[in-house]
Parts: C-alpha cells; structure tokens; sequence
C-alpha cells in the first residue's frame, strides 16, 4: 500500500545490562539499562527496582520496545511532569548506534533518586535525568540484532566439523550443531531476503560438492555483532 513503512531488517539493543550512578547536588540519580522485550517485562523490571530501591524518593522510567520502536512509554513517578521520564525516553529513542542510525530498541531504562535536600529545579531534573541515561549508555555494550533466514543442514557425523569451519569461514552464522544417532544436523542463520534460499543452497552445494543441501526453517531475530559500544 502507499505510504506503508517498510519492515526494519535490523536494530540494536542492549548485550548486556548496564548501570551508571550520577551525584547532583547531593541527590543520588542511579540509571540502570536492561534489555526487554515486552511491555510486561520492561514494567517487572521497574517493580524489581522499586523494592530493590524501596527507601529511594522516585524511580522514573522510559522504555522503547519493538523491530520497530513502535511502544515507546516513560513516566516521572512523582518529578514534575515532563523533568523525569520524557527526557529519558529523548536519550533512548535518539541514541545514535554504531549502525549509524537512532535504532536503539527492546531497552528499559529506569532512573532512581535519592533526594539530597536540594531543590534542583525543573532544568536541572531534566538534565539529570538525560545525563544519568546517556552515561549509562556511553558504557553499555551493544548488539546488532538482524531478521533472519534459518536453515537446517544434515551432515555426516565425521563431516560435521569441516562444514561448521567451512561456513564460518563463508560468512554464515551458525547457531548450533545437534549430532544425532546417525547425522549431525547444523542450525544456520543468513540475513534474509527474497534470494537468500537459492543463493545459499548453491553455495553449500559448492562446499559440500552436492552432498549436502539447506533445509529452510522460517525467520526469526538474531544477535550479531556483540561487544560493539555506542
């Protein structure tokens, strides 16, 4: 249809959880990042905060969530409207990766302060807040995730570790091997596409000199690139 978005084949997220403390005035603004999926799970991880952190003044949180980035929520618990939680979703949504883009999706972000006695101010709240987010990230590891093409591959057991090799050495990303009682059967993955099942079948004909052949087995998101910082 006109107008209709085309589908993301790739966005980043987070490797690992990640967390930075910040002191302002003597208010305690502790940001922890974690990866989420699902608007259940982003939601569990600010309820396990709250009781971790139950003696903490707010505990403010934004998360993006989706290929997309289509679920986007944040809240100020308590901080006047739009200093907390609108300005942590600004520092996610905006993220620049090191795919180039602002792709940063599937990451829940939640602020906690202990209150120090100072007034800091809407400004001051705002930029906090962004602060506590963007230098959690600055040391965040990241991972590129990629919509892929699965494929199962039979093989001899005495071949098995050859074609792994081999395949690696191709450029394939291979997510397990399962050795059966008579063959071992290789899980791989190939960035997806309208060729990649004929392309790929004749390239593993080529490896294996016919012996072996691809059997397709759907799409799913797949983590590649790991370790790579924002």
């Amino acid at each position: 249809m006109p107008g209709t978005a085309t589908p993301p084949v790739a966005y980043t997220t987070l490797a690992r959880a990640a967390s930075h403390e910040l002191e302002v005035k003597r208010s305690r603004f502790i940001a922890y990042l974690v990866r989420t999926d699902t608007e259940e799970a982003a939601r569990g991880v600010v309820a396990g905060l709250r009781k971790q952190h139950h003696d903490a003044r707010h505990h403010c949180s934004a998360f993006v969530l989706g290929p997309d980035r289509a679920v986007q929520r944040s809240n100020d618990d308590g901080e006047p409207s739009g200093t907390a939680g609108a300005p942590m979703l600004e520092a996610l949504a905006k993220r620049q990766t090191p795919s180039g883009a602002a792709d940063l999706s599937d990451i829940t972000a939640v602020v906690v302060r202990y209150f120090g006695g100072v007034l800091l101010g809407a400004g001051g709240l705002v930029r906090a807040y962004s602060q506590a987010v963007s230098t959690a990230l600055d040391g965040a590891r990241l991972v590129q995730r990629r919509r892929m093409a699965l494929f199962g591959i039979e093989v001899d057991h005495a071949a098995a570790g050859r074609l792994e090799n081999d395949l690696r050495s191709d450029g394939t990303t291979l997510l397990e091997t399962f050795y059966g009682p008579d063959r071992a059967t290789l899980r791989v993955a190939l960035p997806d596409g309208p060729d990649t099942a004929a392309d790929f079948g004749a390239r593993l004909a080529t490896l294996t000199g016919g012996v072996c052949s691809a059997e397709p087995d759907g799409t799913q998101w797949v983590d590649t690139g790991f370790g790579v910082r924002p």
